[in-house]
C-alpha cells in the first residue's frame, strides 16, 4: 500500500491540479512523442537529434548548412508561417465547437464555401488591394459563419447530429464548387481554379525584404490575435460563458435560465466564421487557387490539432506551430538525412496519437488524487 501511495504521489507531484495539468499533460504526450519517434529513428539507423534539427531548419527555426541565391532562414520562417496561418484558424474553429459540448467536421468544407466565395467576388476583380484584400477577410468571415450557422441551426431546430449535417455538407461544397471550378473558372494547363489577382492575395508573395525577396504572411498577426481574443470571450465575458457551460453540461445549463438552442448556434456560427478565415488564408493566401472536388486536410488535421492544444485557443496555437513545422521541416529532413518524407507524418502521428490520450492520462492522475486522500 505504501508503494502505491508513493506512485500516486509522484503522478499528482508531476502532472500537477486540473488547472496545472491544461499545461503538462500536452507537454508530456509531445516528450513521449518525440521520445517514440527518436526510438524509430534510431531502428532505421538515423540520428534523432540530427533528423530533429533538420525538421527545425527545414521549417526556418535553424539555419540550414547552405541556401541557393536569395534564399535563407528568414524566407523560410515566413513559408512556414504562412502554412501555420490557415491551421491556427481551423484549430480555432474546433476549439469554439468543443468548448460547447459539438464537433465542428466540417471545417475543410467551410474553408472551400469561404475560399471559393472570395475567389469568385474578389480574386478575379480590379479592385486595389487596399480594398481587396479586407474585402477577403470580410467574406471569408460572412462565408464560414453561414455555413457553420446553418448546421447548428440543424441541430437546434431538428436536433440533427452536427457531425452528419457537417460531413453531408462537406460533400455538397466539395462536388458543387468542383463542378463550377471545372466549367467556369479552371486553368486548362493546371485542372485548378484560375490563380487570383496578386492584389486579392493575403500573403503577399515577391516582396523585397532586404537582401531576400519572400513571401510575406502578415494575415499570421490577425491569426495570433483572434487566439487571444477567443481565450478572452471564453473566459472573460458572459457569452462565453455560457457557451462553455452549455458544453459542460446543456440540461443544467437550461435549469440555470441559459438559453442552450442560442448557444448552440452561436457556437457554430463562430467556429464557422474562424473556418471562413482559415479558408480565405488558404486558398487565397498559402496558395492563390483551388484543386476542384478536393478538400483541404487541414480542417480535419485541426481536430487533433486542437485536442493538442487541450482545447484551449493558446495551446492550439502552439499545438499548430508544432505541427506545422514538423510538416514543412520534412522536405528538407528526407533531403539532408536521407530520410523517407513518410517518416515526419509518422512522427506527426505519434504526436496526434499521444495528445489524443491527453483525457486518459488525467483521468488516471485524479483517480490517484482521490486514491491517495
Amino acid at each position: 500500500m505504501k508503494k502505491r501511495s508513493r506512485v500516486t504521489r509522484l503522478l499528482v507531484r508531476a502532472f500537477g491540479d486540473e488547472r496545472r495539468q491544461a499545461f503538462t499533460v500536452p507537454v508530456f504526450a509531445v516528450v513521449m512523442s518525440l521520445a517514440a519517434a527518436a526510438i524509430l529513428l534510431l531502428a532505421i539507423g538515423k540520428n534523432p537529434v540530427a533528423a530533429f534539427r533538420a525538421l527545425l531548419s527545414g521549417a526556418g527555426f535553424l539555419p540550414k548548412g547552405s541556401y541557393s541565391s536569395g534564399k535563407g532562414i528568414f524566407t523560410d520562417l515566413m513559408t512556414t508561417l504562412s502554412s501555420l496561418t490557415p491551421m491556427i484558424f481551423a484549430a480555432l474553429a474546433v476549439t469554439v465547437a468543443f468548448k460547447a459540448g459539438l464537433f465542428n467536421i466540417g471545417v475543410s468544407g467551410q474553408m472551400l464555401f469561404a475560399g471559393f466565395l472570395a475567389t469568385v467576388l474578389v480574386g478575379y476583380s480590379a479592385l486595389p488591394g487596399y480594398i481587396a484584400r479586407p474585402l477577403v477577410i470580410l467574406i471569408g468571415i460572412a462565408a464560414g459563419a453561414i455555413a457553420g450557422g446553418v448546421i447548428g441551426l440543424l441541430k437546434y431546430r431538428f436536433n440533427i447530429n452536427e457531425v452528419v449535417s457537417s460531413i453531408m455538407i462537406n460533400y455538397i461544397f466539395q462536388y458543387v464548387i468542383g463542378f463550377f471550378i471545372l466549367t467556369k473558372f479552371v486553368d486548362p494547363v493546371t485542372r485548378h481554379s484560375k490563380a487570383i489577382v496578386k492584389a486579392a492575395r493575403l500573403v503577399p508573395s515577391g516582396v523585397q525584404i532586404g537582401r531576400y525577396k519572400t513571401d510575406f504572411p502578415v494575415i499570421v498577426v490577425l491569426a495570433v490575435a483572434a487566439s487571444f481574443a477567443l481565450k478572452f470571450f471564453l473566459d472573460r465575458t458572459r457569452a462565453g460563458f455560457e457557451l462553455r457551460a452549455v458544453g459542460a453540461h446543456p440540461k443544467a445549463a437550461q435549469y440555470a435560465g441559459v438559453k442552450v438552442g442560442r448557444n448552440i448556434v452561436l457556437a457554430m456560427t463562430l467556429s464557422g466564421a474562424l473556418a471562413g478565415l482559415a479558408g480565405v488564408a488558404y486558398y487565397l493566401g498559402y496558395y492563390d487557387s483551388i484543386t476542384p472536388k478536393a478538400l483541404s486536410s487541414v480542417g480535419f488535421d485541426a481536430i487533433a490539432v486542437s485536442l493538442l492544444g487541450n482545447s484551449n485557443p493558446i495551446g492550439g496555437l502552439f499545438a499548430s506551430i508544432l505541427v506545422t513545422a514538423v510538416d514543412r521541416g520534412s522536405t528538407y529532413m528526407s533531403s539532408a538525412m536521407n530520410v523517407q518524407r513518410e517518416i515526419s507524418q509518422v512522427i506527426t502521428g505519434l504526436i496526434l496519437l499521444f495528445s489524443a490520450c491527453g483525457a486518459f492520462i488525467r483521468h488516471l492522475v485524479n483517480r490517484a488524487r482521490e486514491e491517495d486522500k
